[in-house]
């Protein structure tokens, strides 16, 4: 292997341009090796712009021995079949979140990546974003202390359009779960799952899905510490994501950043510049993250954020939306397994 993780890049939607952005010139351990995707057009633009190989069959991409790894940003019902077609050709695999919308093809993909002792990266980019990763530094030094409570926010500025939300497995699966990441990785396991939605920015719209645009979500830590998720697809003055951590000895808080540095004043008021959605707030996170990919390969270091960790995150969305559905508390019974934690199934629900 080069000194450089030759990466194929599988998909070239939103997601896929941020990561093509990242590999061909902003991770000094990685390089774009090839590009795939099921519009010719797009292939042949992206490959020929930046001189590599393209493709509209995944088979030939995995048949190609100068690429060490793939990076999946196709949709989201594609992940998990991509995901195991290349762990089988051997390539190493990062993977855009959710890897499956079926638990049971999740954990086939585990299995899969597993047997075939390859390393698997699943997308959660906060854990790579400087300020997160700085105040985790800091409260897995033991200067937090004890936890006392969770409180995060991940709000949207305009909702997603209606094509995407029909196949996007629900608000749950696919904004909560960032932020049960989030609390796993901070504050611990959770034990207790309540949650309340309701559908303000399009009430017939969501209707017709069985879904919702805001959501409250409370859990219980493994320790007693409480909770506290809000989440919005349409909060209209711009993105934010922000978190609040209280412990014994001291509080951790991350605000949203501004989009620019300054502040513009007129008599009476003063305005700042937001950020407009997690491509202007999270630069950096996709950057490192796909950097830290690279060099795992490399090390055969674990991923900071494994299959583990995202079936874990995907089992917490679930029992938020069996909460809110069903109006009950959900009870869960974190396991300890090698590698990590698994949640499994719901035990019980009052």
């Amino acid at each position: 292997m080069s000194t450089k993780t030759s990466i194929a890049l599988a998909g070239l939607g939103r997601m896929g341009r941020i990561h093509l952005a990242n590999l061909t010139g902003r991770c000094p351990s990685a390089q774009l090796a090839a590009v795939f995707d099921a519009r010719e057009d797009v292939a042949r633009e992206i490959g020929e712009q930046f001189g590599v190989p393209w493709t509209t069959t995944y088979e030939e991409l995995l048949h190609n021995p100068d690429i060490d790894a793939v990076a999946i940003a196709t949709p989201t019902g594609t992940h998990a079949p991509l995901t195991i077609a290349a762990a089988e050709a051997g390539k190493h695999v990062f993977s855009e979140k959710p890897i499956s919308l079926d638990r049971a093809a999740t954990v086939d993909v585990l299995d899969a990546v597993k047997k075939a002792a390859v390393q698997f990266q699943v997308g959660f980019h906060r854990r790579f974003d400087p300020d997160w990763v700085a105040g985790v530094h800091r409260i897995k030094a033991g200067e937090l202390g004890e936890v006392f409570m969770f409180r995060t926010s991940l709000r949207d500025m305009i909702a997603p359009k209606a094509e995407f939300l029909a196949g996007s497995g629900g608000f749950f699966v696919d904004v909560t779960v960032h932020d049960f990441d989030t609390a796993r990785w901070i504050a611990g396991e959770i034990v207790e799952v309540s949650a309340y939605g309701s559908s303000l920015s399009d009430p017939e719209g969501f209707a017709a899905i069985g879904d919702v645009d805001t959501a409250v979500v409370v859990v219980r830590f493994e320790n007693g510490a409480l909770g506290v998720i809000d989440n919005s697809r349409a909060a209209g003055y711009g993105y934010e994501c922000s978190t609040e951590v209280v412990g014994s000895r001291a509080t951790l808080r991350i605000d949203n950043p501004r989009r620019f540095g300054y502040e513009w004043r007129t008599p009476g008021s003063a305005t700042v510049p937001l950020v407009a959605d997690f491509e202007q707030r999270y630069p950096f996170a996709y950057q490192a993250e796909v950097e830290a990919f690279a060099q795992c390969v490399q090390t055969g270091e674990q991923p900071r954020c494994t299959g583990l960790d995202a079936l874990a995150a995907f089992d917490l969305a679930q029992a938020a939306s069996h909460a809110w559905r069903t109006g009950t508390t959900v009870k869960l019974s974190p396991q300890r397994v090698d590698g990590g934690v698994e949640y499994g199934a719901l035990l019980s629900s009052h």
